[in-house]
């Protein structure tokens, strides 16, 4: 055996064929392996190798910050052959590059632990051997779930990496928000279109460009409601909804503290006044300004902002809330009603958004890196993401902790059951940049009924992570018991709807432009390497007209099943990425199974560096 092993490990070292896998990914190895790879073993997590005699150079591992989740004591490869576990925190939380999700990586499910994984594998006593064979040799090929624990002087010796360095513009929130903002420097394209508008709470600009956002959609959201509740009684006149209130109390509807982000009642003493008058007119006025805003007609003259007019909007927006939360009804006259359909059509025609932002102005409060659904709170009034906000706006603070995001109130649904889709993409090198789409992809179900009157996770958050805490909780028979679909299964319920060409002609080509857009606004900040690829998953909620949002994109994404689709799917994207990534290198006419190649940029001799900081230089033309 000892001279089978050996003769393995002198073949796979001359075709280089030596490998390293750090993670809970057994599919990859098992395929490796089947390839003639022998895989030098990484210690496991909390042990720590002892230095060899004569090490004079210690390795200093790569300092990260705390609150991602991330397992203590991961093993850091050097370029020796040895391990040292990480360090704990010693970086400040305002670190730029924030790493408590490691530039965006989704964490594997916390049950998959690796000593689990590990122990699943088959251990056959020859793998051991070839192992230890091949401790002192450089890997040809490694596949972690964090590069931050590899020794950069090993890292660069390693021709195959499969993470790439620095994805904070793309795989955090923040750094996704902040990234799209700059799509009009790239494309002729309004990224309002594809994702839901969002703001970094701790950027006073945004932060001030949100409570105005906030102030228009209310606004509007007040025309729409006047419309849906129109009665016979006069403009401004209220009609309580019956209501089992005390005398003297009135009802309010708010989401109360961080945990679940449900919405709850509380009731507040004092007189159940009438509406003011003025309101529905006051909507109408600033609703009059925002589309000569919209339409340019403030370009010649000092307009201002119609959220900074004489209106009182701590009032407007208390009996805001009265109206979409409490069912106080608007009478709007016939002239009135003709004002605000009119406003509202031409509204619709000037806002990409506003077919999908529904009538009770939901925003959506995210940490800026954190996965998996983590920390996730909704909410309907502006003082309580403004009290959130508070704890990003330190003087010292250089990286937010929170963005908030308009919440796509009027999602495509199945069996009332709300969903999202998780989509695989590869990008296999940024300059020329080339990307590869996955045909293949799965749906993630909720685990309660949607509805916008009650906003607590199970209804709303669609990650695994989140809805295996609601196990005992089905919404519809006909939802599948572990909340997964495969995109075939999504086909084939879009036949059933009358829609069977919206998949590919309606949402496929939104995903892939979405993609795209998303990865060429943030190409510049991204560590490049050749050598080195990414499999990253992209999250898209469907709206009721069946095109795609995009929420998320996500770093490492989760291999481990949560179902029998997951289970096969997850599968066949580790063998096609492998397939793609090493297997075409050597025949460039093979399988590649589901993936399809996206994008490849035209090589250019240089990369001009696009971006907001531009300058012109020059002097004076003399006559």
């Amino acid at each position: 055996q000892f001279r089978k092993a050996k003769l393995h490990v002198e073949k796979a070292i001359k075709e280089k064929k030596i490998f390293a896998v750090q993670g809970p990914y057994p599919v990859i190895r098992r395929l490796l392996r089947a390839r003639g790879w022998v895989e030098r073993k990484l210690p496991h997590n909390g042990k720590q190798l002892k230095r060899q005699p004569g090490d004079q150079k210690k390795q200093q591992p790569e300092k990260r910050t705390s609150g991602g989740g991330d397992e203590q004591g991961e093993a850091v490869l050097n370029p020796r052959g040895g391990a040292q576990p990480s360090l704990g925190t010693t970086e400040p939380l305002h670190h730029p590059w924030p790493c408590n999700k490691e530039n965006g990586w989704e964490r594997e499910d916390e049950d998959m632990k690796e000593d689990k994984e590990e122990g699943s594998e088959d251990s056959d006593d020859i793998h051991e051997l070839m192992s230890f064979l091949v401790q002192d040799q450089v890997p040809n090929f490694l596949w972690t779930i964090r590069l931050s624990t590899i020794d950069q002087k090993l890292l660069s010796r390693i021709e195959v990496v499969n993470r790439y360095p620095r994805l904070y513009a793309l795989c955090t929130k923040e750094g996704l928000c902040q990234s799209l903002q700059n799509l009009p420097w790239f494309e002729q394209v309004d990224f309002n279109t594809f994702f839901p508008r969002c703001y970094r709470l701790g950027i006073e600009d945004e932060q001030e460009a949100f409570i105005e956002d906030f102030r228009l959609t209310a606004a509007r959201s007040l025309l729409k409601l006047a419309l849906q509740k129109v009665g016979d009684r006069p403009a401004g006149t209220q009609q309580p909804p019956k209501s089992d209130k005390m005398p003297g109390e009135r009802v309010e509807l708010a989401q109360r503290g961080g945990g679940g982000g449900q919405l709850r009642e509380f009731r507040v003493r004092g007189p159940c006044s009438p509406l003011y008058p003025q309101l529905l007119e006051e909507a109408l006025e600033v609703c009059e300004q925002h589309l000569g805003i919209l339409g340019h007609q403030d370009i010649d003259r000092n307009t201002p902002s119609p959220c900074r007019t004489c209106i009182d909007w701590d009032r407007f927006l208390q009996e805001y809330y009265r109206v979409a939360h409490e069912g106080t009804r608007l009478v709007l006259s016939r002239e009135q009603q003709e004002r605000c359909q009119d406003l509202l059509q031409r509204l619709e025609e000037q806002l990409p958004q506003f077919g999908m932002e529904g009538n009770l102005n939901i925003w959506i409060l995210k940490p800026s890196a954190k996965s998996r659904g983590r920390g996730i709170v909704c909410a309907t009034r502006l003082e309580e993401v403004l009290e959130l906000a508070k704890s990003c706006t330190k003087p010292l603070a250089r990286v937010c902790e929170w963005v908030v995001q308009k919440y796509v109130e009027r999602p495509l649904t199945i069996f009332n059951t709300k969903f999202d889709i998780r989509q695989w993409f590869v990008v296999t090198d940024w300059k020329p940049m080339t990307v590869w789409f996955y045909r293949e992809c799965y749906l993630r179900f909720c685990s309660q009924p949607f509805s916008l009157c009650h906003l607590e996770p199970a209804r709303h958050l669609c990650n695994v992570s989140i809805q295996k805490r609601y196990k005992t909780l089905q919404p519809d028979p006909r939802v599948p018991p572990d909340k997964i679909w495969s995109n075939k299964q999504f086909q084939a319920h879009l036949a059933q709807l009358g829609r069977a060409d919206a998949w590919q002609r309606v949402m496929v080509p939104s995903m892939k432009a979405a993609i795209l857009n998303a990865l060429r606004c943030a190409r510049d900040q991204v560590g490049s390497r050749k050598g080195s690829f990414e499999l990253f998953g992209a999250d898209f909620l469907v709206g009721e007209d069946f095109r795609p949002w995009l929420l998320e994109i996500n770093s490492c994404p989760t291999m481990s099943p949560s179902s029998a689709v997951t289970r096969r799917l997850c599968a066949n994207v580790q063998r096609d990425t492998l397939r793609l990534v090493l297997d075409r290198k050597d025949n460039p006419t093979c399988s590649i199974g589901a993936f399809e190649l996206l994008y490849r940029e035209a090589a250019v001799a240089s990369c001009l560096t696009v971006g907001l900081k531009l300058l012109v230089t020059g002097c004076s033309l003399k006559k």
